[in-house]
């Protein structure tokens, strides 16, 4: 079953999460980014074969045998409520769904100032209404730095709670990812999350962006604190390439065993963020994860 169950006060999402490794996991369409053809996708190369979000989930079914996808909110073809149902249906028929939409939207949820943290709020909470419609159980939704402020816990969380009661109210939880280090660093999400204590605020564990600040020992804690906190998805990436190109590597199977230690039990996406072929970057994430979770590999169909 996908998409959580909103209940009485105080009750939790509700996920019956697949037990087989290939089943757990997905893969995000952000390292696709250049194939994706969506009016919102400024990433586009067109000089590669398109594909929408339904033949992007079919391309990974034939690619890999997986039919969990996670598609960035700039990579949906349109904005209105019957092309959300379409999909849903499509890809329905298709054997797949998305198990998270990672938002990328304008404003600072900590913003000094009380309308532009609520239109702040306003933008993200249409994709509480738009997961709801193509059956998501949760979105992932980003943080800016403010221009006016340093990050800071109380209104961050005042403006989380909001969509955290939202969320509830259509059995969408909202995660929090560790990704900039200044605006969402995984300590200060930790901070939030607990500030709010809701069910429907949960932390999405990013394996690599922590890296990005040349700290090993910073780089296990931000994960072990974010997998705490952790529900349905974490970003599976056993690299990234920071400034200046430099290339930062993570140890994958340390990292699988602090979200095993935490009792993490949701998807694994994939979002391999090396140099070359995503496909095959992708395909060697895909190998090294069914590894250490003890699944079988797959060959491509096509």
């Amino acid at each position: 079953m996908l998409g959580g169950s909103a209940g009485a006060a105080g009750s939790g999402p509700r996920l019956k999460f697949p037990t087989a490794p290939r089943d757990r996991l997905s893969v995000a369409s952000w390292p696709f980014r250049a194939y994706i053809e969506s009016p919102f996708n400024h990433d586009r190369d067109a000089s590669k074969p398109g594909m929408d979000v339904a033949g992007f989930a079919k391309r990974m079914m034939r690619e890999y045998g997986i039919h969990n996808i996670e598609p960035l909110n700039r990579h949906f073809g349109a904005t209105e409520a019957d092309y959300f149902r379409q999909l849903r249906g499509e890809l329905k028929a298709a054997g797949a769904a998305i198990i998270n939409i990672p938002v990328d939207v304008l404003g600072s949820l900590y913003d000094a100032d009380e309308n532009a943290r609520l239109h702040a709020i306003e933008r993200r909470r249409q994709w509480i209404d738009i997961a709801e419609m193509v059956g998501a159980p949760s979105i992932r939704v980003n943080d800016p730095a403010a221009q006016n402020s340093k990050p800071d816990v109380d209104r961050a969380a005042a403006s989380l709670r909001s969509l955290a009661d939202y969320g509830a109210q259509h059995g969408v939880v909202v995660n929090l990812e560790n990704d900039d280090l200044v605006s969402e660093d995984a300590f200060f999400q930790a901070k939030v999350i607990d500030a709010v204590n809701s069910p429907y605020l949960r932390a999405l564990p990013d394996f690599c962006n922590s890296m990005l600040a040349g700290d090993e020992k910073f780089q296990y804690e931000a994960v072990a604190a974010m997998a705490k906190r952790a529900w349905n998805v974490s970003h599976v990436k056993d690299s990234e390439l920071g400034d200046g190109g430099k290339m930062f590597r993570i140890d994958l199977a340390r990292t699988f065993g602090i979200l095993k230690r935490a009792g993490f039990r949701g998807y694994y996406s994939m979002e391999w963020e090396g140099e070359g072929d995503p496909f095959e970057g992708t395909r060697e994430l895909v190998a090294s994860t069914l590894k250490l979770l003890g699944g079988a590999s797959h060959r491509s169909a096509s």
